[in-house]
């Protein structure tokens, strides 16, 4: 079990244009999870490196935006930079390319995260709720 463990932990995953993944993105779903699993997961990066990416490809595209303005609106993060772009999907190597639209949305840390996120823990404590979903 312990070979396993070191060979995952020595595992070096690339990106297809050759440089490592960004460990603070969220790659948003409009069908795997739900919405608020993306806005919590997306506190914790902030929290973690002060910055997340979040991006979507095509349908999901409405979903990481409604996360990108209920982080916004609670007062949570603050608007970095917005990339639109389009990348072909293929199903298999060797299928015709299918352009699809992706958005990357870049949010930082605001000034009153950390007391939010300590009122929030706050609230949870007091009403009995002991799991840490920030």
């Amino acid at each position: 079990m312990e070979v396993i463990t070191d060979g995952v932990n020595k595992l070096n995953i690339i990106e297809d244009d050759g440089t490592a993944p960004k460990r603070n993105r969220v790659q948003v779903s409009n069908t795997k999870k739900p919405l608020f699993f993306y806005v919590n997961l997306s506190k914790r990066y902030l929290q973690q490196y002060n910055e997340v990416e979040l991006s979507a490809l095509g349908m999901a595209i409405h979903s990481v935006v409604t996360v990108a303005e209920i982080l916004k609106n609670n007062g949570f993060a603050i608007e970095k930079r917005i990339k639109t772009l389009t990348v072909d999907m293929r199903d298999n190597p060797d299928a015709r390319p299918i352009p699809k639209a992706k958005i990357e949305i870049v949010l930082g840390k605001s000034d009153k995260f950390d007391e939010l996120i300590a009122a929030e823990v706050e609230r949870r404590r007091e009403i009995g709720d002991d799991q840490e979903e920030t």
